[in-house]
């Protein structure tokens, strides 16, 4: 197989891949898991019920209680917290369940209000509980209803209420409810990043210089997240962690949500930002093995280069979902404005195409292949409340933040190339 059979099947299969997660038209799907517990009835019954003695059994949870005057609201808040830095809160609307058996508890319940998200996020989601009791015990049913477009949130739902079903158990036998799952565990993302890097091998050459390139891969889309999550921190999340995907890459997650447009721009830019201060190391570190000072070979240090500077200015693209979209669509306000500026940070990425001698019908294949990508995962979740606006200096330090990043990683992608070909 060629290089360019390799990389057309390479991105045949993110591009589907993608697709799969972000957008496939799933329609409205139910995910409904049941256990038994060794417990009473009635013990079961006041963790599940909103309203029950123990409604505040989850270690997530605040608190769980009624609305005075609205019969049949519950008031809801969680430690995980809003952009302000305050509880999440939410109403839940209660429905009794009339098919529910004589010996059993039970109810349906809509989510009317939410101290982050727009009303729109929850208007198809419902969720319905039931205890029943067993010979050893009782027996818990959870289903949860809502609309899904891709496969990435249906996922996600599933495995959440998994790791509930494995907190109460937790908390039935102990009193005390823990966080379950090793998913975000470090070391289980750094064997994911070494998965990653195994099976991108084949389709980078099956040898050793095509391991060395996933081994590179792989370190440039760390160091890319890296950077995002060092912006999280910077802007005051309590928490943030970098989750790794084989194949498509790795997603930073901050710990709350964004407060204002400033923050979502710098921390947008910081994925190529942070990487830009490697490119004059690199750089020096190239320029030592010339003298043989530094210990490894000059190509390896320009592949690398090669490669941070290449994953990182594709990544500056003005589409939708990459951080250059993100960037130019919190700077400029205007579509007229969003659109010229899309245009000429587009023909900068080109022109540095162009420079190191890449055919127009390459260039042209991979815009549109990084549009369809956008398109692709377009879409995203309103917030209840506007954030609020940037600044006019934090405007133009945004912009001269983007124009640097383009800088820098165009140039280390002409001076590698020049030196390898």
């Amino acid at each position: 197989m060629t290089v360019l059979q390799s990389t057309i099947l390479l991105l045949s299969i993110n591009l589907g891949l993608l697709w799969l997660m972000m957008r496939a038209p799933l329609g409205s799907r139910t995910i409904q898991l049941s256990r038994t517990y060794r417990c009473a009835p009635e013990t079961l019954w006041s963790a599940m019920d909103p309203v029950g003695v123990a409604a505040s059994w989850h270690h997530g949870v605040i608190s769980s209680k009624a609305v005075a005057n609205r019969n049949g609201i519950v008031e809801q808040t969680y430690k995980q917290l809003d952009k302000d830095g305050a509880p999440i809160r939410r109403l839940l609307a209660l429905e009794p369940l009339a098919s529910v058996a004589a010996n059993a508890h039970g109810f349906q319940s809509r989510i009317i209000e939410d101290s982050t998200l727009d009303p729109s996020f929850w208007s198809d989601y419902r969720e319905r509980r039931i205890v029943r009791p067993t010979p050893d015990g009782a027996e818990l049913e959870i289903a949860q209803t809502d609309r899904y477009r891709g496969l990435a949130f249906l996922l996600f739902r599933y495995f959440a209420l998994r790791r509930e079903l494995k907190s109460l158990d937790g908390w039935l036998k102990t009193g005390h409810s823990q966080p379950q799952g090793y998913f975000e565990h470090p070391l289980v993302q750094a064997a994911l990043a070494v998965l990653s890097t195994l099976l991108l091998w084949p389709f980078l050459g099956f040898t050793m210089q095509g391991l060395m390139l996933s081994i590179f891969l792989t370190l440039v889309i760390v160091l890319h997240e890296l950077g995002h999550m060092a912006a999280y921190r910077m802007f005051g999340h309590a928490s943030v962690r970098m989750i790794f995907v084989p194949l498509l890459g790795g997603i930073a997650i901050g710990g709350r949500p964004y407060r204002s447009l400033f923050e979502v721009a710098t921390c947008a830019l910081m994925g190529a930002g942070m990487s830009a201060f490697l490119i004059p190391i690199l750089v020096l570190a190239y320029q030592l093995t010339e003298h043989d000072v530094f210990p490894v070979t000059g190509k390896s240090v320009l592949i690398f280069l090669l490669i941070l500077g290449a994953f990182n200015l594709l990544n500056l693209l003005p589409m939708h979902r990459f951080d250059g979209g993100q960037v130019l669509r919190q700077i400029f306000r205007t579509r007229r404005s969003q659109i010229l500026a899309s245009f000429f940070v587009t023909f900068c990425i080109l022109g540095v195409g162009f420079e190191i001698g890449l055919p127009a019908r390459y260039l042209t294949a991979g815009l549109l292949v990084f549009t369809i990508v956008s398109l692709i995962g377009a879409g995203s979740v309103k917030p209840r409340r506007k954030l609020d606006e940037m600044s006019e200096p934090e405007r133009m330090m945004v912009a001269f933040g983007l124009y640097a990043a383009i800088a820098m990683h165009g140039y280390a992608i002409i001076f590698a190339a020049e030196k390898l070909f």
